[in-house]
């Protein structure tokens, strides 16, 4: 069956850092449940071939687990983490980078009438569905490519777009189709975290950054949400927090200091923020990291 075969595809490939030869193509093996982490993730396919993940994006909660797919349509904030992973039976799972050029590539060969209609609004930044039998084959077909060094540059290519046109008339059709136009509401969005992210340290009015998307402030204010699960400010304090810990591992000694450069005049508000998101203080939480080392980012959700 090809969830076997993933499974087995999955196991043989995986690499402490999640890459492999194909760019933008990941594969994950965690042999141990660990507690909730932050961290950052861009637009991504993930498909889970065993065990199950647990992912919070502000006030929701996604859950997905083996012959499930993901699709993060956005750059995004979350906290994961793997849950019943163990060395007999380790959670695997695959990702692949999805690319707003290409999208739009596939898009154009699409026939008049073989899309389906979708709304023009904003969809979530993450949705779950279950993977369809077409969809896991062509992933399995992808990965054997790993074991097949010559094939790669001319075939890899062309399972991509197969894997991308699989998306688009499947259940996340409406999100990943939104990926590819240059003037859909995601893409609006997309700018907006886009230049949060960038500029995350700075205070900023939502009415200059709904401009810079080309909304209304009120059109803005629920597409961003709808997409994030957050309002601006709040993704804001998100990346600042992720950004700090990250300072922190590098910098333990010098707490104040990192709140500061991450955008924050009060040291007691810092405090407090990072240990609200974090569950101690910055200075714990740095003396921790000092000892054990900065956990690595997930390479896919």
């Amino acid at each position: 069956m090809p969830l076997d075969e993933l499974r087995s595809l999955l196991a043989r490939h995986a690499r402490p850092d999640w890459t492999t030869a194909l760019d933008g193509v990941f594969v994950s093996r965690v042999d141990r449940a660990a507690p909730p982490a932050p961290s950052m993730f861009g637009t991504v396919l993930a498909v889970i071939a065993q065990g199950a993940k647990h992912l919070a994006l502000g006030d929701r909660i996604h859950e997905y687990g083996a012959g499930q797919y993901l699709v993060a349509s956005v750059d995004l904030p979350v906290t994961g983490r793997f849950a019943g992973a163990s060395p007999d039976r380790p959670a695997l799972g695959f990702g692949m980078a999805l690319d707003p050029a290409l999208i739009a590539e596939v898009l154009l060969r699409a026939g008049p009438g073989d899309l389906p209609r979708v709304g023009t609004g904003a969809p979530p930044g993450i949705a779950v569905s279950d993977a369809s039998e077409e969809l896991i084959d062509a992933v399995v077909r992808l990965l054997r490519l790993l074991d097949r060094p010559r094939d790669r540059a001319v075939l890899a290519p062309l399972v991509r777009r197969e894997i991308l046109w699989l998306l688009i008339t499947g259940d996340q059709g409406g999100t990943v189709r939104q990926l590819g136009l240059a003037d859909s509401g995601l893409s609006h969005i997309a700018r907006a975290v886009r230049w949060i992210r960038e500029n995350y340290a700075e205070p900023f009015r939502v009415e200059e950054v709904a401009r810079l998307s080309g909304m209304s402030v009120s059109a803005f204010h629920r597409n961003f949400r709808g997409v994030t699960a957050m309002s601006p400010i709040q993704f804001q304090k998100q990346i600042r927090l992720q950004e700090a810990r990250l300072l922190l591992a590098t910098r333990p000694r010098d707490v104040a200091g990192v709140g500061h450069r991450v955008g924050y005049d009060s040291p007691s508000q810092f405090s407090r923020e990072y240990r609200r998101r974090f569950g101690v203080p910055p200075g714990e939480d740095a003396a921790r990291l000092r000892l054990s080392g900065p956990a690595a980012a997930p390479a896919l959700p």
